[in-house]
């Protein structure tokens, strides 16, 4: 049997599993872990990178031992994903310069514009040139030291490997891409604006070398090996596939590679990804281009907040339980109050939420500010305001979804996963009706980029080719559910959004006064 693990570091979970040549998982383990603000910039305690990093796989290593009587000492292949984006700036030693920041920072506004404009190509503050590019601008004194920069997934994958390589998908949220790499007439034009600030420096020396879906992306070394697994147990040699971001992880998981099929995820943060069969006729700010891990270019919407509101409410709906002396386990309350959104009024109640727990540039707001407001004739309803919270986490992706139609972007398929498609229909409802189409949730919707990377690695061991074609393969019998919304869920958040974006001004100015 063979062995393929994928190891994912997610915004709130550092997940590990380990499939077989079939792509099913055979044995996984997990790390909980949750940003923290450094300096007024979202970030993790590095140190918690090694040790969600140990900790999920010997989860994975245990729950194998139980399953097979023995221990897990080699596998085939290796895939490594992790959040996209953000920046990670070492020095010629590989000495961090300046904490991680992760894709939820909104501070780099200014440098993000002016290379929009450099480029005529959207780039959005989350990508590390504009990161790198707003340090240059705020006169950070680490910039002058910079040797390496890079994401999460690939500083990991470098210490597993000792190889400095992204994926097709992870390396365009570093710098956008063309054919063949990075985009060498936007590569010229930033090395201009470099040496215009004095840094004399080619900005590709910087990156990470670009590599296709199923390449092999360097073998883990003897240090790697002891790095995931301090008792030894496990083997070094196995290949890995390149390093890739949740966005093409995601693409993976859910068999949206090929043009005009797309995905949502939904979780910590949404975003849509629908593959373009040519690029868009003009660039928007609120879509970004990516590409896909064999490279077709990728329409993003993104927003940065999804069900961290709705997570904080069914932990406070669980601590009164608690306090009325019924306790209640935590995914049976989740289950129990999406289901009770079913129930709702037509409007839900007049009810809109705001769950910016950070900035959202789909709303044009820079920090966040969590705020629920009511009509005076509305209701409220536990079901209502379930429903409300549950709309909320997608009504910021609406914003921009209209753009897609306008562009006549053609799409043949959605499916949606992440942790919001755990409770049946539910979640998977509402966002049919966002989007007014069906959406597809298959079986292992809950898997994620763990097994979204597994599957790229398991790409890599058989040898590479068709990326669809395996992925066709891969999906062929998977069980799977699909959901259209109503007529009377479709105008129910027809109706909240129209209140959304009403109260958008008061939600910007809360943002700003808070």
């Amino acid at each position: 049997m063979k062995k393929i693990l994928g190891i994912e570091f997610g915004s709130t979970r550092i997940k590990a599993v380990l499939t077989d040549e079939n792509a099913a998982v055979i044995a996984q383990g997990g790390f909980e872990w949750e940003n923290v603000l450094v300096d007024g910039l979202w970030s993790y305690d590095m140190d918690d990178v090694v040790k969600g990093l140990r900790e999920s796989y010997a989860g994975l290593a245990g729950d194998y031992r139980a399953k097979y009587g023995e221990d897990l000492t080699d596998v085939s292949c290796i895939g490594v994903s992790g959040m996209m984006h953000g920046y990670l700036a070492f020095d010629e030693n590989d000495r961090l310069l300046a904490p991680f920041r992760t894709w939820r920072n909104t501070n780099a506004e200014a440098a993000a514009s002016e290379l929009t404009r450099l480029f005529g190509f959207h780039i959005p503050m989350r990508w590390s040139v504009s990161q790198f590019w707003q340090s240059v601008l705020d006169g950070l004194p680490h910039v002058n030291n910079v040797a390496h920069l890079n994401t999460l997934a690939g500083y990991v994958h470098y210490l597993l490997t000792g190889k400095r390589v992204l994926g097709f998908c992870e390396a365009s949220g570093m710098f956008p891409l063309d054919e063949g790499g990075y985009d060498s007439k936007m590569l010229g034009k930033f090395d201009r604006l470099l040496r215009s600030k004095g840094i004399e420096r080619d900005f590709v020396s910087l990156l990470p070398e670009v590599l296709p879906a199923g390449s092999v992306a360097g073998t883990l070394t003897e240090a790697g090996a002891l790095l995931i697994d301090p008792s030894g147990k496990l083997k070094p040699g196995a290949p890995l596939c390149p390093p890739e971001g949740d966005m093409g992880t995601g693409m993976t998981a859910t068999n949206s590679i090929a043009p005009h099929t797309a995905n949502i995820s939904s979780g910590t943060s949404a975003n849509i990804c629908v593959v373009l069969e040519k690029p868009l006729k003009n660039y928007y700010e609120e879509v970004d281009i990516l590409n896909t891990p064999d490279g077709y270019p990728v329409a993003l919407i993104h927003t940065n907040n999804c069900t961290s509101e709705i997570n904080e409410w069914v932990d406070m709906f669980g601590e009164v339980a608690s306090l009325c002396g019924a306790g209640v386990d935590r995914g049976e309350l989740f289950k129990k109050l999406f289901e009770k959104s079913l129930e709702s009024d037509g409007d839900a109640g007049g009810i809109v939420c705001y769950n910016y727990l950070a900035g959202e540039p789909m709303a044009n707001t820079v920090k966040g500010a969590l705020m629920t407001l009511r009509r005076p004739d509305g209701k409220m309803t536990l079901a209502n305001f379930m429903q409300a919270q549950i709309y909320a986490a997608l009504a910021a992706l609406a914003l921009g979804v209209g753009i897609l139609d306008r562009e006549n972007v053609k799409i043949d398929s959605v499916t949606g996963h992440g942790g919001f498609y755990k409770t049946e229909f539910v979640g998977q409802n509402a966002t049919a009706a966002v989007l007014g189409a069906p959406v597809t949730v298959m079986k292992n919707a809950g898997e994620g980029g763990a097994w979204g990377i597994a599957l790229l690695a398991l790409f890599t061991e058989t040898g590479g080719g068709s990326l669809p074609e395996f992925l066709n393969a891969v999906f062929k019998d998977t069980e799977k559910t699909v959901v259209s919304a109503s007529e009377a869920e479709k105008a129910k958040f027809k109706s909240f959004i129209r209140l959304y974006k009403a109260g958008l001004a008061a939600e910007k100015l809360a943002s700003e006064s808070i």
